[in-house]
């Protein structure tokens, strides 16, 4: 392997026809860059999902009352209920493993009618009512000022936590918010602070014009007494809120007499179910990149393969006499695995490495966009593990690929090549 004399040899046989050496080459080149193209893809697919999931509390269901759909203990279908501040206590404390159970509620909506007024403005905004784990649960900044916290909680202060588009509805542009007020539904709040929702694209601008009041505030301004509009429910890291999911269903269903077979009664969504659907489907792609980008690579191995096996065809002389001359069995096989081994592993590595210039155009190309593009499509890599097992397939591939024209070389007897014109 290391003496020159070899390498001059490989050269020089890979040299005698150029043009047939890089089509050859082209197969393996091409396999290992569709490999790694279809990898970065599916990374840079699974990151853009991922950044779409950025601040959410992942291990999180939502939950709210609906109308029945079956008759319980004398009380009718079709009947309507809501949701009680007992529920939330009863959930705590049957249910260890939650760790947040954050009950809700919500007044107006943006595109309603004005609700909202400071001085002589006045716009439509959505209110809600909430606890303060709520900004460890959902993806929010506070740009200025603080949260809702529990002494606003328990003294049901009239307190008020603004987006920006707020701000940019209602407030001048140098003009500071905190310490001011906004009049709501005629109740007056004090702004303590400002926030910026995390997400870009899809709804993220109307997000930006919620208004987050405490939860007892807003039962007691506005006539809720102990209604809980609905809940969001986070599980500790050791817990999947998805196990979890059919013992809070069976609660909340006994607190309020409903049929335990009625499906439609409670309401819920399961962030961490649909999270691990999105987390599964990336990982079946990668699976079908490894299958598409192997099986591409393969092709270009079986070229290799037929190549060598016309090469050592066309040497039959030289190798008749240089077996003649004292060449062992061993000495002709390392020299044709040599030549392909050689072959596939500059190839590849040239794939590789143009593969990786790609990337680098794209990720350029992805940065240099502007930061509210709504993108699904977020920092395409590689890890470096990746290319360690294509340098494997590499080295394998090329071992395959000389080892059927290196038998055939080795079996071929002296004075038969010899005679061969």
């Amino acid at each position: 392997m290391f003496k020159k004399d070899n390498w001059d040899e490989i050269l020089q046989a890979l040299t005698a026809n150029v043009f047939r050496t890089a089509l050859t080459a082209f197969g393996v080149f091409w396999g290992i860059f569709i490999l790694v193209i279809l990898l970065a893809a599916a990374n840079g697919l699974e990151n853009g999902i991922r950044k779409g999931f950025d601040g959410f509390a992942t291990n999180t269901m939502f939950m709210w009352s609906q109308t029945t759909s079956k008759a319980y203990k004398g009380l009718p279908k079709t009947r309507k209920y809501n949701f009680r501040n007992s529920d939330v206590a009863a959930l705590k404390a049957a249910l260890p493993d939650l760790l947040y159970v954050s009950p809700r509620n919500q007044l107006g909506d943006f595109n309603g009618s004005n609700n909202v007024v400071r001085g002589t403005k006045t716009s439509a905004f959505t209110i809600y009512g909430d606890y303060p784990e709520l900004v460890k649960q959902q993806p929010m900044d506070i740009i200025k000022g603080r949260f809702v916290n529990q002494q606003d909680i328990l003294e049901k202060r009239k307190v008020a936590v603004i987006g920006k588009g707020v701000i940019s509805e209602l407030y001048g542009k140098e003009e500071d918010a905190i310490g001011t007020y906004v009049k709501i539904n005629g109740i007056n709040f004090m702004v303590v602070g400002v926030y910026n929702f995390k997400q870009q694209g899809g709804n993220a601008e109307q997000e930006q014009k919620n208004i987050f009041i405490p939860f007892t505030t807003f039962q007691q301004a506005f006539n809720y007494g102990d209604k809980v509009g609905w809940m969001a429910l986070t599980a500790k890291d050791e817990a999947s809120i998805t196990d979890l999911k059919p013992k809070i269903l069976e609660i909340i269903k006994s607190l309020h007499s409903v049929n335990p077979a009625d499906e439609r009664a409670v309401g819920n969504f399961d962030l961490y179910d649909q999270f691990n659907k999105v987390r599964s489907l990336f990982s079946i792609l990668k699976i079908i990149a490894y299958f598409v980008g192997t099986l591409v690579l393969i092709s270009g191995v079986i070229g290799i393969s037929n190549i060598m096996l016309i090469v050592v065809k066309e040497r039959t002389r030289e190798i008749g006499i240089r077996r003649a001359l004292g060449a062992t069995p061993a000495a002709i096989r390392g020299q044709i695995l040599s030549e392909s081994i050689f072959l596939t592993i500059i190839s590849g590595m040239f794939g590789i490495a143009v593969a990786t210039g790609v990337i680098a155009i794209l990720n350029i190309v992805l940065d240099s966009m502007p930061p509210g593009s709504n993108t699904m499509f977020a920092n395409p890599t590689v890890d470096l593990g990746v290319v360690f097992v294509a340098l494997l397939i590499l080295v394998g591939s090329g071992l395959l690929a000389g080892f059927i024209p290196a038998q055939t070389a080795i079996n071929v007897k002296p004075i038969d090549a010899l005679r061969t014109e």
